[in-house]
């Protein structure tokens, strides 16, 4: 990867990784939405060994789009597994996971990206519930503010919705993270990961329509104290253990994002002076 840094303000090109497991009933239509952005250069699904047509309606839209590409696992390996897949795919500046069902909308894309395409972030979350905001069960939004709460605790921040599905950054960022997690454990990962390098994750406020588990909802309460157990691992863990040797890659863009907001507070400063 080497420790070249990219310009300050990247292209607004944005790269889409869609990890599907058996989701025939809303992949087509996903993929229609995604696909009606125009910040989207480039859509990465990931087929992770399913046995309905996934598959075919994957290569369908493929067919219709030259923007598509797929990867097949032959194997079932889960969500962190396929995200680590398209990620080795994407050659946008930009990159957003996105889920194949319908609770995210990527109508929200554009403002997502937002706050990079301004110098003012380089790891944007959208947060569910203060945009507008469905959810089918009590106990799943009580376990969501738990694990939020707890990463907040853990690592001294101040973040909203720590398990979104709605994570974007620059593909520079996410390649040097080193993610491991092959399910869902990859969520908390890419936060921990995040906090430890000392980024501040930027929120804006996204639409987001919880489905049921009878719509496909594969989300447990198990995977919320997998997720505990990764947060307090990452905070325990020594920066060399993670990441390795030093990037000067993050001292770099830290060094530009502080001295990008810096700059935008002076220049607030003076025009309420004028």
């Amino acid at each position: 990867m080497g420790g070249q840094l990219e310009s300050e303000r990247p292209e607004s090109g944005l790269g889409v990784i869609v990890p599907a497991y058996n989701e025939e009933r809303s992949l087509e239509q996903i993929m229609r939405r995604v696909l009606r952005q125009t910040c989207v250069e480039q859509v990465v699904v990931v087929d992770d060994c399913s046995t309905d047509a996934t598959g075919e309606i994957a290569k369908r839209c493929a067919e219709s789009d030259k923007r598509v590409t797929i990867r097949a696992h032959p194997t079932n390996l889960g969500k962190g597994a396929a995200i680590r897949t398209g990620l080795e795919a994407i050659t946008t500046p930009l990159v957003i996971i996105q889920d194949a069902d319908l609770e995210y909308d990527p109508a929200d894309y554009q403002k997502l990206i937002s706050p990079i395409l301004r110098g003012r972030a380089d790891v944007v979350y959208g947060i569910r519930g203060f945009a507008g905001h469905s959810a089918y069960s009590y106990w799943f939004v009580v376990g969501n503010r738990m694990v939020t709460t707890a990463t907040n605790i853990l690592f001294n921040c101040f973040i909203q919705d720590m398990e979104t599905g709605f994570k974007v950054m620059r593909t520079t960022l996410m390649r040097r993270l080193g993610l491991q997690g092959n399910r869902f454990d990859v969520e908390p990962e890419i936060t921990g990961r995040i906090l430890r390098l000392g980024y501040r994750i930027y929120e804006v406020p996204i639409d987001y329509m919880a489905r049921t588990r009878a719509q496909g909802k594969k989300l447990t309460w198990r995977d919320g104290v997998k997720a505990l157990l990764v947060l307090m691992r990452i905070r325990l863990t020594s920066t060399h253990r993670l990441f390795g040797q030093p990037d000067p890659y993050h001292s770099e863009r830290l060094s530009q994002l502080d001295a990008a907001l810096m700059g935008s507070g002076e220049a607030r400063a003076r025009l309420s002076d004028e």
